[in-house]
């Protein structure tokens, strides 16, 4: 069974020790939630994990092999959405979806986007979706990523109830494939096999 960990990770950001001494592991099926206050780490864990920035301290690895020694395996077993939307306004919806598809090797059309209501934007350029539709679409791209590895920083930001459910959906389904998920978030997920780990003052 797939499994990633961290053991004893710190991290320093612009001379500032964000966090230290943190510890987890995820197996395949599992989800783990990140919470803590504004300003904790939980972002910086995640970018940790992706890869974008070093720890200062400790290790991560893919069942038990350091992921400093295959940085090139591990980046195509995760996909990464941070809590900015990385969506390009002048492209329409189809064309975003497509540049996240390729990144993978894979194509897509307006099916991939029924799971979070977007197919019937398809065409639409980006400029002019909501800022919820504009953070469906960024999280489409995990509609179409085929990664192991599901790094998301407060990924219901924005999105409506049902939106929040399809997403949940779209995640347990992740889930039920073998896949793990590692999230930032202030709120509890109706997600199974779930740990949380939290950041900051006990």
């Amino acid at each position: 069974m797939d499994t990633f960990a961290a053991t004893d990770l710190a991290c320093v950001r612009g001379e500032r020790l964000v966090f230290t001494g943190v510890g987890f592991s995820v197996a395949a099926g599992g989800a783990l939630l990140l919470r803590g206050p504004n300003g904790t780490g939980k972002s910086s864990l995640l970018r940790v994990c992706a890869g974008f920035v070093p720890p200062s301290a400790g290790q991560l690895t893919w069942n038990g092999r350091p992921v400093t020694k295959e940085w090139d395996a591990q980046r195509t077993r995760m996909t990464y959405v941070g809590h900015l939307d990385a969506v390009k306004p002048a492209f329409t919806v189809a064309e975003n979806l497509g540049f996240w598809a390729s990144l993978g090797g894979r194509s897509a059309d307006a099916a991939a986007l029924e799971p979070l209501a977007l197919d019937h934007l398809y065409d639409l350029p980006a400029a002019y979706l909501s800022a919820g539709q504009k953070r469906r679409l960024n999280l489409s791209r995990l509609l179409v990523s085929n990664a192991m590895l599901w790094l998301l920083d407060e990924p219901t930001s924005s999105l409506d109830d049902a939106s929040s459910a399809a997403l949940m959906q779209v995640i347990a389904a992740h889930q039920a494939r073998g896949g793990m998920a590692v999230i930032a978030t202030h709120h509890d997920l109706p997600l199974q096999n779930l740990s949380v780990l939290r950041l900051g003052p006990a």
